[in-house]
């Protein structure tokens, strides 16, 4: 049985600040750093000596090594699993990203769409590097896994986790609240993926 946690890091200082995160390289705040350490130990309760995985940013970076050095293992940084870039729009005030953000038409073409921002990455380039972060973590047969990602990059994951095809991904949107844990599990018997917990944060 393959058991893998999903964890979107806590709180950074773009939330705080006012900002657009994506690309910009924000830290935790000390609140985040103490809900990290919060993350680490109920990870230590449920997941032997795992697998983590996590974007290449500070602040997933810094959630990640607290739970490495928790857990007593090493962290594999892979920039496939960033939160999309939001171009320009990175490190400012997220009412610079609003006044220019053009939403995605109701029907028609949603992944490759152009949000209007100078730079930013679309919905397809982002699940298209998820997408493949992914695979790669699932090529290994070890029992525990642990992803650390972003908000945007989370639902791509388990898009990627329940084998969704690409092209049909364009309405996929899950909520996840900084320091959340989702669990996914494949059993032994039939292989089937399950989404066994979307989005805990009792542990906060």
């Amino acid at each position: 049985m393959r058991i893998i946690h999903v964890v979107t890091h806590p709180e950074a200082t773009h939330h705080v600040d006012g900002l657009v995160g994506g690309w910009y390289d924000s830290d935790l705040t000390p609140r985040g750093l103490a809900q990290a350490a919060r993350i680490a130990s109920l990870l230590a309760s449920v997941a032997p000596k795992p697998e983590i995985y996590s974007s290449d940013l500070l602040r997933t970076r810094r959630t990640a090594e607290v739970i490495a050095a928790k857990l007593g293992t090493v962290v594999t940084l892979d920039s496939d699993l960033r939160e999309k870039s939001f171009g320009e729009a990175g490190g400012k005030p997220q009412s610079w990203l609003d006044e220019r953000f053009v939403p995605p038409p109701e029907f028609g073409e949603r992944m490759r769409h152009d949000e209007g921002l100078p730079g930013a990455e679309t919905k397809w380039d982002l699940a298209v590097r998820v997408y493949a972060a992914v695979e790669r973590i699932l090529k290994s047969d070890a029992p525990h896994q642990v992803i650390v990602t972003h908000g945007m990059a989370a639902t791509f994951v388990l898009a990627a986790w329940i084998e969704m095809p690409l092209e049909s991904a364009g309405r996929m949107a899950f909520r996840f609240s900084p320091g959340g844990i989702t669990t996914l599990r494949e059993d032994d018997l039939f292989h089937n993926h399950a989404i066994v917990a979307l989005n805990d944060v009792t542990h906060l």
